[in-house]
């Protein structure tokens, strides 16, 4: 029975670690096409708005014809809600980020998220004090102070942007921990409508900004625009099944692997590329991210 099932539960954490992969190169497709879309004239906002929204339409189109309206019921609104509003000015800061600075650097410079988690953690999720968390923690500020340093010549704009999304998505983390009661579908759910309905709001004060500028948008901009929320979803999609094949703790060090992802398609579109000192940097941040994620999984292993 062993040397049957060991065989197979290799294939299947190697099949999850490849969902997952194929996870984050979706989601930094998300961060490059609201780059472009900013870069050619499209509203902020009305991008972010673009990005709920379609991402609704796809959730609404995938999930409720097989899971039913009971979906939507939750054990803890409060934290649906919460991981909802973070998760949403997290993503009006980050492609403000990407306004400013390359993808890569804005990418390394949110995946702080992680860390910070980690550190808080004894505080918010009444997790223990672990000095291991803390020491991955003020390395991973490190490397983001290597890749900010200031002859890096990155814009000090889109550095407090990046920063501020990575302190949000640290939140949004936390939130996620305290949503274990639900499910995953759920909370994919409850994120994309409330970001929609929000954003709905707060374009009816900015309509004839947003009327004006989707009027103009060429048939190639629509399609982009539309794929902000496609990309967003298949990609956490993908994640979720990829947590159905292996376990999280498994999977955590490879979510570093998204600033290969990222540099790849900054160096693909916009011909950007980290200079020796900023990969130093990045460097720091992926091996105090990952380090600890190795750790602690060894760790739970005995």
């Amino acid at each position: 029975m062993t040397s049957t099932s060991s065989p197979e539960k290799i294939q299947n954490a190697l099949f999850g670690i490849g969902l997952f992969y194929l996870s984050l190169w979706c989601l930094s497709t998300l961060d490059a096409s609201g780059k472009w879309l900013l870069g050619v004239g499209v509203p902020l906002l009305t991008a972010v708005w673009m990005r709920y929204l379609s991402h609704l339409v796809l959730m609404s189109m995938l999930i409720l014809p097989r899971k039913g309206i009971r979906i939507l019921q939750s054990r803890a609104m409060k934290w649906q809600i919460m991981r909802a509003l973070a998760m949403l000015v997290a993503s009006v800061c980050l492609f403000n980020a990407l306004r400013y600075l390359p993808q890569a650097q804005a990418t390394s410079i949110a995946f702080l998220a992680p860390l910070i988690m980690l550190a808080m953690a004894p505080w918010l999720l009444k997790e223990p004090k672990r000095l291991s968390r803390w020491v991955a923690a003020a390395a991973g500020f490190v490397g983001v102070v290597i890749v900010i340093r200031p002859g890096a010549g990155l814009d000090p704009v889109g550095v407090t942007f990046a920063l501020a999304a990575a302190f949000l998505l640290a939140l949004q983390h936390i939130c996620t921990r305290r949503l274990a009661v639900d499910h995953p579908m759920t909370t994919l759910f409850w994120g994309g409508l409330i970001g929609t309905v929000l954003m709905t709001l707060v374009l009816l004060f900015r309509l004839d900004e947003s009327l004006s500028a989707l009027a103009n948008l060429s048939a190639w901009r629509w399609l982009v625009m539309i794929s902000l929320g496609l990309s967003g979803g298949l990609g956490h999609l993908l994640q979720i099944h990829a947590y159905q094949h292996a376990p999280a703790s498994l999977l955590a060090p490879f979510i570093y692997l998204q600033i290969s992802a990222a540099t790849a398609l900054g160096w693909l579109i916009w011909g950007e590329f980290p200079d020796r000192l900023t990969w130093v940097g990045i460097a720091v941040i992926c091996a105090s991210g990952a380090g600890i994620a190795l750790y602690e999984w060894q760790t739970r292993r005995h």
